[in-house]
């Protein structure tokens, strides 16, 4: 009798763990909800994440574009009750309203940006935290700087932007105490003639460098014959940056998607901050290789830029985290 209850035990563990096994193994929904179109970079980080966990046999992925925040909750509401098990997207702005809807929907993960926190039992949070790679491109702006005179050109001066412009400024700072800055913010996250514009009366100012953390300053870079550092994607490549973008910090989800995924397929999602997940000791955040400018960056200052790169992923190297808005200091 008591070999057959142990042989029963054993059988029961056996379908326990298959069953665990499959349901790891399976396809889970999972929807996007973008207010830009794809193209655009902050939302392209997002789609690009998921359509490489679609292609690699992970998820079944549908996702919206372009919709806008008066129309984010009924497209919200809408995936939420055509059984999708992950939706992707963005609060900011309505994060009051996403959460009531997450609480409507316990059984469905949430995986938001967002500037406040998570909301049990369903709502996780991200931001764009590739502040680290930032102080790695002002140590190498702040070298090569030839007038002291920065520019750097941004969507809108709030948390994730305001970061990466402060941590910039503190690592060329850190190399050359002498640079200043001019700062500037064209109220609009996708409007490349504007931010051409913009950065074109930065180098009337006198700036021989410029920070693009939006699309159209590389152009404005190109046009008037100074370097750049690029933000989000890869500038250099992607936004006809040769001989303009030096380099570029780079943002990745793969590894927050992933783990978000994962968790979902474990049944073990829960409330939580990805903010670890878009830095670089988990992978989410980069600098990008160097292209032609490898040597033409002076070398001393490749080595320091190696050295704090690799403090930073070791943790002994902190960048602050500044949401405070930057201001010019010319």
């Amino acid at each position: 009798m008591k070999r057959l209850s142990i042989v029963a035990s054993i059988l029961l563990l056996g379908v326990t763990l298959f069953g665990a096994s499959a349901f790891a193994s399976q396809k889970i929904k999972v929807a996007g909800i973008y207010t830009q179109p794809i193209q655009q970079k902050w939302d392209a980080c997002l789609h690009k994440a998921l359509q490489k966990a679609a292609d690699e046999g992970k998820i079944e992925y549908v996702y919206s574009e372009k919709v806008s925040n008066t129309d984010y909750i009924r497209v919200l509401r809408e995936y939420s009750e055509k059984g999708v098990n992950l939706i992707v997207g963005e609060a900011f702005g309505i994060s009051r309203d996403v959460r009531k809807v997450a609480k409507d929907y316990p059984k469905v993960a949430y995986l938001m940006g967002d500037t406040f926190g998570p909301s049990d039992p369903n709502l996780s949070v991200f931001d764009n935290y590739i502040h680290e790679p930032c102080y790695l491109m002002g140590m190498i702006a702040g070298k090569m700087t030839r007038t002291n005179k920065i520019g750097m050109v941004g969507g809108y001066p709030i948390g994730e932007v305001n970061r990466l412009f402060n941590a910039f400024m503190a690592g060329a700072k850190s190399i050359n105490p002498a640079v200043k800055f001019k700062v500037s913010f064209i109220g609009a996250w996708y409007d490349p003639p504007k931010a051409k514009e913009f950065a074109y009366a930065q180098v009337e100012s006198g700036v021989d460098i410029l920070y693009a953390e939006r699309a159209g300053v590389v152009d404005a870079a190109r046009e008037k014959g100074i370097l750049a550092f690029g933000n989000v994607n890869d500038m250099n490549k992607e936004e006809n940056g040769t001989d303009i973008v030096v380099a570029s910090a780079l943002w990745n989800m793969d590894s927050a998607v992933n783990e978000a995924i994962s968790l979902v397929k474990q049944g073990k999602f829960t409330a939580q901050d990805y903010k670890e997940w878009t830095m670089m000791g988990k992978g989410g955040a980069s600098l990008s290789p160097f292209y032609e400018f490898e040597t033409r960056i002076p070398a001393e200052i490749k080595v320091k830029v190696m050295e704090a790169q690799e403090a930073i992923k070791q943790g002994s190297l902190a960048v602050k985290i500044n949401d405070e808005e930057p201001k010019s200091t010319f």
